[in-house]
């Protein structure tokens, strides 16, 4: 094998370990997000896993992180939960920085 196979190879095993770290923290984060949702609209724990399950679910059947946003602002406004998009997009975030620290840590 030559030396530019190689470093093809290498560039496509780096490629592929960054797509799947980084499909781990959006499932990661979408889990998170969907939890302290669920809290915050008073489910049960098993109700609330079983929703973070759907959050999850619903950012790989229509990537994006709006779509998970849209979701969670109509089931917490049905619970008559006050909150933004704004304030949702920033939790949203800083629950994505989150789950990027507990991937990292966990090896």
């Amino acid at each position: 094998m030559s030396m530019m196979d190689d470093r093809e190879k290498g560039f496509e095993t780096k490629f592929s370990r960054d797509q799947e770290l980084g499909f781990r923290v959006q499932a990661r984060r979408d889990k998170l997000f969907g939890l302290w949702a669920a809290n915050e609209m008073g489910m049960s724990s098993e109700m609330a896993e079983t929703y973070a399950k759907d959050v999850v679910m619903k950012d790989i059947d229509e990537p994006g992180p709006q779509i998970i946003l849209d979701m969670v602002l109509a089931d917490m406004q049905a619970k008559d939960c006050e909150i933004s998009e704004h304030l949702l997009q920033k939790k949203l975030d800083e629950l994505g920085d989150e789950a990027t620290t507990q991937i990292q840590n966990a090896g």
